[in-house]
């Protein structure tokens, strides 16, 4: 196995990478969003509706 960093040889002590400098390398990806999946999802309001956001057709 090799680290998905720098390819090293992987160490047990720091697995799957190499050193403790790859793994932070990884992390500091991780908090940059560098490992984001893009999404075309739209959000949804998933507030609850009430009787005041409820449109009775008129025209205010």
């Amino acid at each position: 196995m090799s680290c998905p960093i720098c390819s090293e040889p992987t160490e047990k002590q720091y697995r799957p990478f190499c050193s403790r400098r790859c793994a932070d390398v990884d992390l500091g990806r991780w908090m940059l969003g560098k490992y984001a999946i893009p999404s075309e999802a739209v959000e949804e309001d998933d507030s609850p509706k009430t009787s005041d956001d409820e449109d009775d057709g008129r025209l205010h």
